[in-house]
């Protein structure tokens, strides 16, 4: 009878398995389903379209593609990758990597955002020791969109649950959602696939569990009798995970051998030179785009860990990412934009201040911290001139046609902020020798010193203010609010990193760029 009993309960597991090996095409189907939507999700990508719209990025049928490779071939590649994390190649992987490569448009958008993310990713993986190949488990999370929100609410370029981001120490409130924040929730995502590997000593166990819980892979083992193999315990594991291994295997597979199957990274134009400022005060993203002249849209795109547009008061510092050109501009009208139509953008409140220091704002980006920190200039040797302000003035201009700086005109006549008004009299200092130069700018309207302006040969910048004679190139003369990365917007196909190889600017030079100031461009 014990013998009958142990021949059923074999024969109904055995049923089970075969069961479960006959959804295996609906699994890898819904899996597919889901990595779809995510690689769509990409379009919300406010940078993604503008890139699509300059570089006419064109949405090709899949007939391009080439998929008929034997298992051979992909077995070999798969091995070329000396992968820490075993990529077992079977007929699992061979569907996710068909289906990637028939999405080939969108998987060559992923390829040109790769990268901007991945250099990041690889960073704080090898920090922790870890696999780097880790950085394609974003690909299947979130297809490298930090905005990216599933059914269930997993948010971000790691798809982080709520209650798993604020045991990583994620910040999530009605402002806030660092899930979406790329370096944050990538730190988070890099610890919690340590801890996972702490717990199993298998990368591939442990990246099952970051899909669907330790919980669920202790239960699958259990059921499996004690195998700790990933594909032993495949049919124990919920659905969605049985297709997420081998979707990872795949994503690994394609990011390095596009070019075998057709496909080639796509050029989005994501400024790579970029720098983070710290803000202990409350801003609008409105009151940047106006002040600075930027689209609204793009310091979105840099900054998608907040939700309403606006970073909150802080005294420990909330990160605004920019350009690299355009936070030098930021840092220079800083108190312009805290000031513009912060009774539209912010609630009004009264607020009791000391009097204005000019210590240091610091900032830290790109590839370590640096400080800003404005030191008051020496006036002796120098002559008091006066300026009285016009129509149309801004405290930029005034300091451009005096070659002082905004924070020597602030601290000269103890402003503070950079606002300035009609018929108020400004007392700049300049050396003696040039007095009487500056001294008669005071006389001269708007139209004449834009014409002696623009005149003066070359600018603090080292770029010439007349427009060359060479016809073999396409130039362009610097407006009043335009940085780099904003000219660069207007011609397809050209970056801001092309534009200062081409007129030989470093990251130094371009904060000096001035109105008037002649860039090349491009060749006709």
């Amino acid at each position: 009878m014990k013998k009958i009993y142990a021949l059923s309960i074999s024969f109904l597991a055995f049923m089970g398995v075969i069961f479960a090996q006959s959804q295996d095409s609906s699994i890898v189907v819904q899996e597919t389903d889901m990595i779809e939507q995510n690689i769509d999700s990409l379009m919300t990508l406010w940078l993604v379209q503008k890139s699509i719209e300059m570089n006419k990025i064109e949405f090709r049928e899949s007939d391009s593609i080439i998929t008929n490779f034997p298992d051979s071939v992909y077995i070999q590649r798969l091995n070329d990758l000396h992968s820490f994390i075993p990529l077992t190649y079977n007929e699992k992987v061979r569907s996710f990597i068909n289906m990637y490569a028939k999405r080939k448009s969108q998987v060559e958008l992923m390829l040109g955002l790769s990268s901007y993310y991945f250099p990041m990713f690889e960073e704080i993986l090898d920090a922790k020791q870890l696999p780097l190949e880790l950085k394609y488990l974003a690909v299947i999370e979130s297809a490298l969109n930090p905005r990216a929100v599933s059914r269930v609410g997993a948010t971000g370029l790691w798809q982080f649950m709520y209650g798993t981001a604020r045991m990583y120490d994620l910040k999530i409130n009605s402002y806030i959602d660092e899930r979406r924040s790329p370096y944050k929730s990538s730190v988070a995502a890099a610890q919690y696939l340590s801890d996972l590997n702490d717990i199993y000593k298998d990368w591939i166990l442990a990246l099952a569990a970051y899909n669907c819980g330790p919980g669920n892979v202790n239960k699958a083992i259990r059921r499996s009798g004690g195998k700790r193999d990933f594909w032993e315990i495949y049919y124990y594991l919920p659905k969605e995970t049985r297709g997420y291994v081998p979707a990872f295997v795949a994503a690994a597979y394609l990011m390095n051998f596009s070019a075998e199957h057709n496909i080639t990274p796509a050029k989005i134009d994501i400024p790579l030179a970029i720098d983070t400022i710290m803000l202990n005060e409350k801003v609008h993203f409105e009151q940047i785009a106006q002040v600075l002249n930027v689209p609204i849209q793009m310091i979105r795109d840099l900054n998608p860990e907040y939700r309403r547009d606006i970073i909150p008061e802080d005294k420990n510092g909330m990160p605004l990412t920019l350009p690299q050109d355009i936070a030098f501009q930021f840092i220079d009208l800083q108190d312009s934009i805290l000031a513009y139509k912060d009774s539209i953008y912010l609630n009004p409140k009264i607020v009791f201040e000391e009097a204005p220091k000019y210590s240091s704002n610091s900032y830290s980006g790109g590839r370590g911290n640096y400080s800003y920190s404005y030191t008051p200039p020496d006036v002796k040797g120098k002559t008091k001139v006066y300026y009285t302000v016009k129509s149309g003035d801004a405290i930029s201009l005034v300091a451009n046609w005096y070659g002082v700086k905004v924070n020597d005109i602030k601290y000269w006549n103890n402003l503070r902020s950079s606002r300035i008004s009609v018929g108020q009299k400004l007392s700049i200092y300049v050396p003696n020798s040039k007095a009487a130069k500056y001294s008669s700018i005071n006389k001269l309207n708007q139209e004449q010193k834009s014409k002696q302006y623009a005149s003066s040969g070359t600018s603090s910048s080292g770029l010439s203010k007349q427009v060359p004679k060479d016809a073999n190139y396409v130039y362009h003369t610097v407006r009043k609010g335009e940085s780099l990365w904003v000219i660069a917007q207007k011609f397809p196909g050209v970056s801001d990193s092309d534009i200062m190889k081409l007129n030989g600017l470093t990251s130094h030079s371009v904060q000096k760029l001035q109105p008037g100031d002649v860039l090349k461009i491009k060749r006709k």
